[in-house]
């Protein structure tokens, strides 16, 4: 839990490396281990503006920005990362005050003091980027900067769970000089203070990062330096990481790539991979704009129809489970609310809720889907959720891709009846499975206003900083979302990432909130 009487201070162990990391620990490419390293991955940032991206540049910048608190590898909670300690200042969960490490600055050379941290997050509300991370903040009021090291964040409501969204890349930092108050920043530059600087950046061909020396932080950096290489099909990652033009792989591997590389005959490529367990889901979002969607009953019946074992049977073979719930297993207050209302698929079940009705049948559906965010293997998950509805005999599907760039704004503007999103944490907690989704404007850009849950539950559930101690709000909120089949819960997987036997560090790389750590991947010094 986060317990707001309590400052969350830096540890001696956590000081310690703090210290060695802005002080340069790691001495250069001459070290033993600490050279530079390649990474591939099928997930390129739509922007380099942290306002404007809620979505898989994320990555990105976890590693060149940097945020006021963060989630060490194994942490359930914000510890410090440029501030120096935090703490809730009154007993209602409303005033949350920061103090800043002493001598930060941005890559520039422009202090990061509380007139950069409050230009930052201004400038996020200024700027209200529809598929920005505007919605995150719903519950903050105003930012104070009383002097130089003091942030003060006033907050319009009760919210426990703010220092959670002050430990995500929603919050980075940004140079005021270099980020408009009223705009987001265009080109291939970033200006941040994270372990990172950005050297050079290639829409959707790579990003190259290397150690910023002025640091200060949580994280021990273990390599020189990475590059990140962007690819639009995650069979070419592999053939990569094959050919050692890569050395380690994250997001987008297929699960047949997955199982292939786990085999025998991998090893003469000197491959290992290594699993994670993840809060990482994917569900079907309905757009009641839609005729035909806006239908309970169609919802319903499409819910009761969707075979989720043979769809992660077929397409994903045993890398992801089945879920019957927004909340993962894994996430304090998990339940399975679809599993007790529409239990195994049931076709006659299905087809009474049309009946009933009065909706005739076959029901004529489009699903939209991203061609190239979560990797390859999303167009197989939908060609097998067509052939589960269309053999039912109800259904008749028409399912159609577009890159992530054009998706987003369709999604967003109402464009798609069905759609398939996927959803990474923000952080660690029940409250960012429900929240996001809920609201005249949400993560998903369709309007769901369930009021008992806007109204009662989680308002309820941010005044306890126990956070232990809401899991009945969330199992409410979560029936809820089951009777409504606003949106359909299909899987939750694991988290691979393949790499060469010579890099090390592989197990610690994913952070709670599923974004890759660069600075703990480094060259075995054996090797």
């Amino acid at each position: 839990m986060f317990n707001r009487t309590r400052c969350l201070q830096i540890t001696a162990a956590l000081a310690s490396i703090s210290m060695l990391a802005g002080c340069g620990f790691v001495t250069g490419d001459d070290s033993p281990g600490e050279k530079r390293l390649v990474v591939g991955t099928t997930s390129a940032p739509s922007t380099l503006d942290p306002a404007a991206a809620w979505d898989g540049s994320w990555e990105l910048y976890r590693n060149v920005y940097q945020t006021l608190l963060a989630f060490p590898t194994g942490s359930t909670k914000p510890q410090p990362d440029a501030a120096q300690s935090c703490e809730f200042t009154d007993s209602n969960n409303q005033s949350f005050r920061c103090t800043l490490r002493k001598g930060l600055k941005f890559s520039n050379g422009e202090p990061l003091d509380a007139k950069a941290v409050k230009h930052s997050f201004d400038r996020i509300k200024k700027i209200n980027s529809t598929v920005g991370p505007k919605d995150l903040f719903g519950s903050l009021d105003r930012v104070e900067a009383p002097d130089p090291l003091t942030v003060v964040f006033q907050l319009k409501t009760s919210d426990a769970t703010f220092p959670y969204v002050l430990g995500s890349p929603a919050a980075s930092l940004v140079a005021p000089k270099d980020y408009p108050a009223d705009r987001v920043r265009e080109g291939n530059k970033v200006t941040g203070s994270g372990p990172y600087v950005l050297d050079a950046y290639v829409d959707k061909e790579k990003a190259e990062l290397s150690r910023y020396a002025d640091y200060q932080g949580f994280a021990q950096i273990k390599n020189a330096g990475v590059t990140i290489r962007y690819y639009d099909d995650s069979g070419k990652m592999v053939a990569s990481l094959k050919d050692k033009e890569i050395d380690a792989t994250y997001r987008g591997l297929t699960a047949e790539e997955v199982k292939e590389l786990q085999t025998d005959g991998s090893r003469e490529f000197g491959i290992q991979v290594v699993a994670n367990v993840g809060s990482e889901i994917r569900y079907l979002v309905f757009n009641p704009k839609d005729p035909a969607v806006k239908q309970l009953a169609v919802r319903q019946a499409v819910a009761q129809v969707v075979d989720r074992g043979t769809l992660v049977s077929k397409v994903y073979q045993g890398t992801a489970e089945p879920l019957y719930s927004m909340v993962p297993k894994g996430v304090s207050g998990h339940r399975t609310p679809f599993f007790d209302k529409f239990a195994h698929p049931d076709v006659p079940k299905a087809r009474k809720y049309l009946k009933d009705a009065n909706i005739q049948t076959p029901v004529e559906l489009n699903f939209w889907y991203t061609t190239d965010r979560y990797g390859s293997s999303t167009a197989e998950e939908f060609k097998e959720l067509k052939r589960q509805l269309e053999e039912s005999g109800l259904f008749k599907i028409d399912i159609q891709g577009k890159p992530w760039k054009e998706f987003q704004q369709g999604y967003k503007t109402g464009q798609y009846p069905v759609f398939g999103r996927g959803w990474f944490p923000d952080f660690p907690d029940a409250d960012n499975f429900i929240a996001p989704f809920v609201g005249k404007e949400n993560a998903v850009g369709t309007p769901y206003e369930p009021q008992a849950i806007l109204n009662d539950l989680l308002p309820k559930s941010r005044r306890s900083s126990d956070r232990s101690a809401v899991s009945p709000q969330f199992e409410d909120a979560q029936k809820i979302m089951a009777d409504d089949v606003r949106l359909l819960p299909l899987w939750q997987g694991k988290l691979y990432v393949a790499a060469g036997e010579d890099v090390g560090g592989a197990e610690r790389a994913l952070d709670p909130q599923t974004a890759m750590q660069m600075w703990e991947l480094y060259r075995k010094q054996s090797w």
